[in-house]
């Protein structure tokens, strides 16, 4: 028989673990009755924001050492609000009304496959532990399911890992977010390598400098994995030089609709190209 203090103290453990649960789910309710984009009363997404986030599919201009990257929204207005909230607001209910534009943009990079692969880019055991759950996968999966309701066989398979630690690249520039992943990632696919005719497909939330991705192919193309493109949710609309012939001739920075350059942007289109402790020249 346990100690009526004992009996009390997990009496009261109990009762806060119930309580923790009914708060959780209660914020999950007021938020899922307000769209994430406008703050109007038809949450979790209006059908004006799902319009905002479902632009593309469009082809993202080249970044040094990507894959071919297509985009389903602009990382910009309601657009990257809608993506703040289901990245650090705990608005989970968010991955199905995302996942409809990453499919169309996954279906874009791989346009004649009968099978896709879908490899979501690892988040860092720390963030994840913070969220509770990996935003890239959630969403990723959640794309994998409307592909197969539209005829394709399509599976999320995550061979990635980070051999290093890293830091958070929000707040990093161009050439400190390249050096900051550079040789970080390692792949290791489950069980057999992709069969034939089955098209692998990086996918990841936002799209800047193209690091992220850069490296999740290197290191997919190190461990003999073919990568046929990558998909985005969203992409930071900016002006991208991807040949030093082009540093004289370079266009302005795409603005997004509505604002000017985000600093990003500048920094990318100021700097060009510069060079990262492997001597790779890149453009943002």
């Amino acid at each position: 028989m346990l100690h009526p203090t004992a009996e009390a103290h997990r009496g009261g453990m109990v009762l806060c673990s119930v309580l923790t649960e009914w708060v959780s789910a209660l914020a999950d309710l007021v938020l899922e009755q307000h769209c994430a984009g406008c703050g109007g009363l038809d949450g979790p997404l209006c059908a004006a924001c799902r319009e905002v986030v479902d632009r593309g599919p469009w082809r993202c201009p080249a970044r040094f050492g990507c894959p071919p990257v297509w985009a389903a929204g602009a990382y910009t207005g309601r657009g990257r609000a809608v993506l703040l909230a289901f990245k650090n607001g705990g608005y989970r209910a968010l991955a199905e009304p995302l996942s409809r534009g990453l499919a169309a943009a996954v279906r874009a990079a791989a346009p004649t496959a009968e099978r896709i692969s879908l490899v979501p880019v690892p988040g860092r055991r720390s963030a994840v532990r913070k969220r509770g759950y990996d935003p890239v996968r959630t969403v990723g999966a959640a794309a994998a399911v409307r592909l197969r309701a539209q005829g394709v066989a399509a599976r999320v398979v995550c061979p990635l890992r980070y051999s290093r630690p890293t830091r958070d690249q929000v707040g990093l520039g161009a050439a400190a977010r390249w050096a900051n992943l550079s040789g970080a990632m390692r792949a290791r696919w489950p069980g057999k390598s992709p069969a034939v005719g089955d098209a692998v497909v990086v996918v990841d939330d936002v799209l800047t400098t193209g690091a992220t991705l850069a490296e999740a192919a290197r290191a997919l193309t190190a461990a003999g994995i073919r990568v046929a493109g990558a998909a985005v949710v969203a992409e930071r609309l900016c002006h991208v030089v991807t040949d030093p012939s082009q540093t004289a001739t370079a266009g302005p920075a795409r603005s997004p609709p509505g604002g000017a350059p985000h600093a990003m942007c500048r920094e990318i289109q100021k700097s060009r190209w510069k060079t990262v402790p492997d001597n790779r020249a890149i453009s943002g």
